[in-house]
């Protein structure tokens, strides 16, 4: 449909949608006007939609995931959040530390990189890890501190949700809600998040499959949250001197594939720390939309994942070399050029 469609015209497709017990989805792009059908779509026929006059096109989507998909929506979507932009020419980059130790720590760390322009901070309040023993994180105090240093710095906060009880605590200080790999298919996590207007970014699973992983944002598209991010974290194979293998298959045909930006995280993806520069590099080539960097300031003594950190004197020379690769894809890196 057009963009300029009366609304009374869009009501009438909708309802036309609805009495045929499937569920419309607007979804506006750059010049038209989407109306993305679920549910038991097998029995609508194209001929009643397509005989409307405010019709211009009926497309039936073949992909399992239908929301998500570039046959939903051709032009790439741009996630708007005060004045930057996720998505699009710009690369956007998400630093800090793994998890929220102490609000020293914290107040810190995100003094170094707004320094540096950063303008995402991330920092897990709550820690999903492998063992019961290893550190959980602060829960409801690093959600304090992480409040006290979106105050202080106007840094927009990147925090991960464990679960569903956690969600409304989080969901009031965080800008953008992380889904770790290991909730990527905790379809529950999923439906909750897909009813807030947070922004989420959607981490690939340890083992998922690329479609796997877009049918895991179709669940969050379906409840009405389009703002969506997915993340590239490196999956688990027959590898072992690698944390991780960094699946940089995949951003060219997520691309392909879906509307959604998509972004990299590779200090987990390879999981040292020196070689997170050659990997941030290479995703940036690839076409991601940006980086995922896990910053500290004493990686050796930090609660969990020092060794993939990077210091912020190295991550400042990765943004250095970030802003020469910039151009050459097309890309720019704008709000960090204080720092060469």
């Amino acid at each position: 449909m057009k963009l300029d469609t009366p609304r009374d015209s869009i009501e009438k497709v909708k309802n036309k949608i609805s009495e045929r017990n499937c569920i419309p989805h607007e979804i506006p792009g750059a010049s038209k006007l989407g109306i993305g059908i679920t549910g038991p779509t097998n029995l609508l026929i194209e001929e009643e939609f397509q005989t409307m006059d405010c019709v211009e096109e009926v497309i039936r989507v073949t992909k399992p995931y239908k929301l998500v998909s570039r046959e939903m929506k051709n032009e790439d979507t741009i996630i708007e959040i005060n004045n930057l932009k996720i998505g699009g020419k710009q690369l956007s980059i998400i630093a800090g530390p793994c998890s929220v130790e102490s609000r020293q720590q914290l107040f810190d760390i995100a003094g170094e990189l707004k320094e540096l322009g950063i303008k995402f901070l991330r920092a897990g309040a709550y820690k999903p890890r492998s063992s019961p023993y290893s550190f959980q994180g602060l829960k409801e105090k690093g959600i304090e501190f992480l409040l006290d240093v979106k105050k202080e710095f106007n840094m927009m906060i990147v925090t991960e949700a464990k679960d569903t009880k956690s969600l409304p605590l989080i969901s009031e200080v965080a800008d953008i809600i992380q889904i770790g790999a290991r909730n990527m298919q905790n379809f529950s996590l999923l439906e909750e998040v897909g009813q807030l207007k947070n922004i989420v970014l959607l981490k690939r699973g340890l083992a998922a499959t690329i479609e796997e992983l877009l049918m895991s944002a179709e669940y969050i598209l379906s409840q009405g949250n389009f703002n969506v991010i997915l993340c590239e974290r490196g999956i688990r194979t027959f590898e072992t001197m690698t944390r991780n293998t960094l699946d940089l298959n995949a951003i060219p045909i997520i691309k392909k594939q879906s509307h959604l930006p998509i972004i990299v995280d590779p200090s987990h993806g390879i999981g040292i720390w020196d070689k997170v520069h050659p990997m941030a590099m290479a995703a940036i080539a690839c076409g991601a939309d940006g980086l995922m960097i896990e910053v500290h300031n004493h990686p050796d003594k930090a609660l969990s994942d020092g060794y993939q950190s990077l210091t912020p004197k190295n991550f400042k020379i990765l943004l250095e070399k970030i802003e020469q690769l910039a151009p050459i894809v097309d890309r720019k890196i704008a709000s960090y050029a204080s720092v060469g």
